[in-house]
C-alpha cells in the first residue's frame, strides 16, 4: 500500500479529490519549466465527500473515472493527498548515520512519543530535511502520519478508476509544491519572504504561510463558498442547485452585491484576519509579504482587493498556469480559469519530478 510522501521519481497524475469535485493534472518537463498534458475536473456527487472524508467510495471513484477518461491521459500511476486535519507532522531528530530502514525502525521504537494513535491503526512516512541546526551528528526528519482508513479510503478510489495511487501526500506539502509555479508572481521569487497562501474552497478555508518557500505553518477552517450559496437560497427561494448557478451566471435580484455579496466578502476578509493573527500568535514573525487568493471562491470580483486594503500586504490571484505549456487536447481559457482551484493537483502533479 501506498505510504505518505511515497517513493521518489515516478511519473503521476495529481489528483486532489474536495468536497465538490476531483481534479486531476498531468505535467511533463518542457525545457526549464512545465507542460501541461491533460487535465479535467468533475463535479462529485452531494455529501459524498464531507470534512475531506470520502463517505461514498464508489461515487467517488465513478467520478474519478469519468474525470480520467475525460482528460485523454494515459498515465496509470497516480498522487493524492489527504487533508491536513487529518494528518499529524512533527519534525524530529535522529541520528544522522542511519539509513532508512534503521531510521524507520527507530521510529517504530519511539512512535508513541510522536503519534497519539494505536500504530496498527496508522499510515506513516518519514522524510530527511537535512542536518540539526547545530548538531551535525544528528538529521532533522519529517514524520507524518493520518490514520489509515483515510489514505486507504483514496487508494480505494483510485483502484475504482483502474489507477495506481503511487504516493500519498499531504495537501499542505503539495501547496509547498505548488507555489514553485507561482513564485514568478511575487517581488524577487519569494526569496526570504513570508507568503501566506488562502486556499477558499467550498466549504474549507486554509491558510498555508511558507517562509522562503518552506511551509512554517498551516491552518484548516470551516469556511467557504457554500455558504454563500446557502445565503443565496435562504434569501431568495431557490434549491441549492439553482443557487449555485445564478451565483455563477448572474441573474440574481439587484440587492444581490449589496444584501448578500458585500457581507459575504467582508467575511472573507474577517476569516483571512483570524487565520493571520493565529499565525502571529504561534510564530515569531508580525507581518506578512504577500497574500496569494486560491480556490474557486477568491475569483469573486474585488476579494483580491479587499483583501489587501484590509491586510495592507501586497495580495494577488494565484495563476499557477501561467507560462506553462498546453498539449493540444487542453483548452487553454478553460484551464486558466480553473486554475486557482486547482494548486493541489498541481503540486501533487509536480511529484513526477522530485
Amino acid at each position: 500500500m501506498a505510504g505518505l510522501f511515497g517513493k521518489k521519481s515516478i511519473p503521476v497524475i495529481g489528483i486532489d479529490i474536495s468536497s465538490t469535485s476531483v481534479k486531476l493534472i498531468e505535467l511533463s518537463k518542457a525545457g526549464k519549466g512545465y507542460k501541461v498534458e491533460s487535465y479535467a475536473v468533475e463535479p462529485l456527487p452531494a455529501n459524498s465527500v464531507v470534512d475531506k472524508r470520502i463517505e461514498d467510495i464508489e461515487a467517488v471513484g465513478q467520478c474519478l473515472t469519468k474525470a480520467y477518461k475525460k482528460s485523454g491521459s494515459k498515465l496509470k500511476t497516480a498522487s493524492v493527498a489527504v487533508a491536513g486535519s487529518s494528518v499529524i507532522t512533527r519534525v524530529i531528530s535522529m541520528p544522522a548515520n542511519l539509513n532508512d530502514n534503521e531510521m524507520a525502525d527507530q521510529i517504530l521504537i519511539e512512535a508513541d512519543q510522536y503519534i497519539p494513535y494505536d500504530m496498527d491503526e496508522v499510515s506513516y512516512d518519514f522524510s530527511t530535511i537535512g542536518p540539526t541546526e547545530g548538531n551535525p551528528d544528528q538529521a532533522d526528519v519529517l514524520l507524518a502520519a493520518s490514520q489509515r482508513d483515510n489514505v486507504e479510503q483514496r487508494v480505494e478510489v483510485c483502484d475504482y478508476a483502474g489507477l495506481n495511487a503511487k504516493i500519498v501526500d499531504i495537501e499542505a506539502y503539495a501547496i509547498e509544491h505548488a507555489f514553485d509555479l507561482m513564485r514568478h508572481q511575487i517581488p524577487d521569487e519569494g526569496i526570504d519572504k513570508v507568503v501566506a497562501i488562502v486556499d477558499i474552497g467550498a466549504t474549507t478555508m486554509t491558510i498555508t504561510v511558507l517562509h522562503d518557500g518552506n511551509i512554517i505553518y498551516t491552518r484548516d477552517q470551516s469556511f467557504g463558498g457554500k455558504q454563500l450559496t446557502e445565503e443565496i437560497m435562504r434569501r431568495y427561494g431557490l434549491s441549492y442547485e439553482e443557487a449555485g448557478q445564478k451565483k455563477r451566471q448572474g441573474g440574481l435580484p439587484d440587492n444581490y452585491h449589496t444584501e448578500v455579496l458585500d457581507p459575504f466578502k467582508d467575511s472573507i476578509v474577517q476569516e483571512v484576519n483570524r487565520s493571520l493573527q493565529f499565525f502571529f500568535a504561534n510564530s515569531a514573525f508580525n507581518a506578512i509579504d504577500t497574500i496569494i487568493m486560491a480556490g474557486g471562491t477568491s475569483t469573486i470580483p474585488g476579494v483580491v482587493s479587499i483583501v489587501e486594503q484590509q491586510t495592507g500586504s501586497q495580495t494577488i490571484l494565484a495563476e499557477p498556469s501561467a507560462g506553462l505549456k498546453m498539449s493540444s487536447r487542453v483548452r487553454p481559457e478553460r484551464l486558466h480559469g480553473d486554475a486557482g482551484a486547482l494548486l493541489v493537483s498541481f503540486g501533487l502533479a509536480l511529484r513526477s519530478f522530485d
